[in-house]
């Protein structure tokens, strides 16, 4: 069986994320949700006229040296003045309260002086100086956010000034993980001959927890055909979105996780990618569930997640997610072979303050230590003869969501 390629891979298994499931939160706990449908102004903010400044507001026409104006009110955030300002008269304001009728400036208080009923200034009057006009920040109907946006801190705080106490958003997948091989042990425990710790399902759960609902470890499984159907099965039969297994996805005689998903009517689209680190990954569907079948080796496992499997988890809530970053080499590559290389690099700043990719060298798919020193993956195409430092090259941030 040939090896597939890495974006037919991709594009094969976006072709299953179903359609964008929306649902409504309070906006209190929408930040990190993404948008299922637009956020848009239902008023003008400011609803009115508002002044920028504490001062005095006034008609720029009747502001002159020596010029003396008749205090008639004032106007404050929550109770504006109720008439409006007639020629020779002026309105104590403060900042945020609406501009009176026929005033159409503001002074600031530091330019003006008070002589009881009475205020002068002391520099000229500009028309608009210091209002906010109605409608300056959004207007009705407009679109303030779009969909497929993840909302941050500062999107929030205009949902909030625009009315918005509910916001349409896309159901988040919950996600089963389980690792598979007998001579794995969890963290915290003594290690005994011949085994090596469970590190996998740890990585995987937090890097994909910002997309999802819940993520569930069901911990590890023996190499054992019937044990792995069993809990496999019951596993499938709770239909979670996402089920992501690591180990027994290569062909060995241990390699038990393939023939277990068939017995399962798990329908596998493909199982062996063109690429490093990551060639034995699983892909396939039963019902609503998608299956991936990650390989054991932990940086096959992480790399292949990043690559794959968060695309996947984007797509199903409705996020484009990040483009590819286009950066300077900060040192040569290597030769590649046929496979596409996903190569661990650091993103350096140079001298002048631009960033590059800085490739490290280390290559094999145990190798964790390097992969956590790592903040991108150079794409390194197949059959690519290498790059001198200075070549453009195509990168995956680690951290982008």
């Amino acid at each position: 069986m040939s090896l597939l390629p890495v974006d037919e891979a991709l594009q094969a298994i976006l072709a299953r994320v179903p359609d964008v499931t929306r649902e409504e939160v309070r906006l209190s706990d929408a930040v990190g949700r993404v948008l299922a449908a637009p956020v848009i102004a239902g008023h003008n903010q400011p609803p009115f006229n508002a002044s920028a400044m504490d001062g005095f507001a006034m008609r720029a026409a009747d502001v002159s040296e020596g010029a003396r104006l008749r205090v008639i009110g004032t106007s404050q955030a929550g109770a504006g003045y109720g008439g409006s300002v007639q020629p020779g008269e002026a309105v104590r304001i403060f900042t945020g309260a609406p501009v009176p009728p026929g005033a159409d400036t503001v002074i600031m208080q530091e330019e003006a002086v008070r002589e009881g009923d009475f205020v002068r200034f002391t520099v000229p009057a500009r028309p608009g100086h210091s209002v906010r006009p109605k409608g300056n920040d959004f207007s009705t109907g407009q679109v303030l956010i779009t969909s497929g946006t993840r909302l941050t801190p500062m999107q929030i705080a205009v949902a909030a000034a625009a009315n918005q106490a509910r916001l349409t958003v896309a159901r988040r997948p919950s996600i089963a993980l389980v690792a598979t091989g007998d001579e794995l042990v969890l963290p915290g425990t003594a290690l005994g001959p011949d085994q090596i710790l469970a590190s996998n399902s740890f990585g995987l759960a937090a890097m994909l927890a910002p997309y999802a609902r819940i993520v569930t470890d069901h911990g590890i499984f023996a190499d054992d055909p019937g044990q792995l159907r069993e809990r496999l099965g019951g596993i499938l039969s709770a239909e979670p979105d996402f089920l992501i297994t690591t180990g027994g996805a290569s062909v060995g005689e241990h390699d038990l996780v393939q023939g277990v998903l068939n017995d399962l009517a798990v329908s596998l689209d493909f199982w062996r990618i063109n690429m490093r680190p990551g060639k034995p990954l699983m892909f396939g569907t039963r019902g609503r569930t998608l299956v991936f079948g990650l390989p054991g080796n932990p940086v096959s496992a992480m790399v292949t997640a990043l690559v794959f499997i968060k695309p996947a988890l984007r797509a199903f809530l409705g996020h484009a997610g990040p483009l590819p970053l286009r950066l300077p080499l900060a040192a040569p590559t290597p030769a590649n072979s046929a496979r596409r290389h996903f190569m661990r690099a650091q993103l350096v700043h140079g001298p002048d303050g631009t960033m590059a990719a800085d490739p490290i060298s280390q290559i094999d798919s145990g190798h964790t230590s390097s992969l956590a020193a790592a903040d991108l993956l150079i794409v390194q195409p197949e059959h690519d003869p290498g790059r001198p430092a200075g070549s453009i090259v195509e990168a995956l941030r680690i951290d982008a969501f």
